[in-house]
């Protein structure tokens, strides 16, 4: 018995467990190089002022108007570009239906500031609603169609609603259709930087630098 007991030891002793060799995931120099281009236009587009400002719809029209008004504030751009970054990120039928969402009550919100209906806290949900959008995207956040409809729905009604409470003199209708096309336009750049992005082998972790990075930037313009 002492003589196999032994022999065991010796047999145990002699086994080699061998680690497995991970394979080393190197980028690729192209994904390098493109990461680092919209890292840096991301930055420069939360650092920068907004280089456009209200069209007077007496010079341009009404439309031209309409359409220059979602690009007057950055906190406007961020949160529709924030829309469709999210869009891409979680992908199948919400790639179109919460872009679609956002502009639908976003001209719900349009109404209710022309049939003078008050809405509180317009502005500071404008805010938010960049903080929150921001950081849906840098958390990966995924839930059903209609809850992500739904939650953005309740920002665009006050973007819709800001929108309305600063027509002036234009003309409601195509100073409405005006926004409604550059807010749509905004959400279709979100979501070709988000398929973009995709495409990168560290496209998922890039997504949420640029998600964290607007939410910093929701977070800066309410303190600003």
């Amino acid at each position: 018995m002492d003589r196999r007991a032994t022999d065991n030891k010796m047999w145990f002793r002699n086994i080699r467990i061998r680690r497995p060799r991970l394979p080393r995931i190197r980028p690729r120099s192209g994904d390098i190089m493109k990461t680092r281009i919209l890292l840096t236009a991301t930055a420069l587009l939360v650092s920068s002022a907004p280089a456009f400002a209200h069209l007077d719809p007496a010079e341009h029209g009404s439309l031209m108007a309409g359409i220059s008004h979602p690009l007057f504030g950055l906190d406007h751009i961020l949160a529709m570009i924030a829309v469709g970054l999210w869009a891409a990120q979680i992908g199948g039928r919400r790639l179109f239906t919460v872009p679609a969402a956002f502009v639908g009550t976003m001209a719900l919100g349009f109404g209710l500031a022309m049939a003078d209906i008050s809405l509180p806290f317009v502005e500071p949900a404008i805010l938010a609603s960049v903080v929150a959008l921001g950081l849906l995207v840098a958390m990966a956040i995924r839930m059903p169609t209609s809850a992500c409809a739904a939650v953005v729905g309740v920002f665009a009604l006050f973007h819709g609603y800001a929108h309305g409470g600063e027509l002036g003199a234009a003309g409601a209708l195509p100073f409405g259709l005006g926004f409604v096309i550059a807010t749509a336009l905004l959400h279709v750049a979100g979501i070709g930087l988000g398929l973009g992005i995709n495409r990168l082998t560290s496209g998922r972790a890039l997504s949420r630098i640029v998600g964290g990075l607007t939410a910093l930037a929701g977070v800066a313009l309410i303190f600003n």
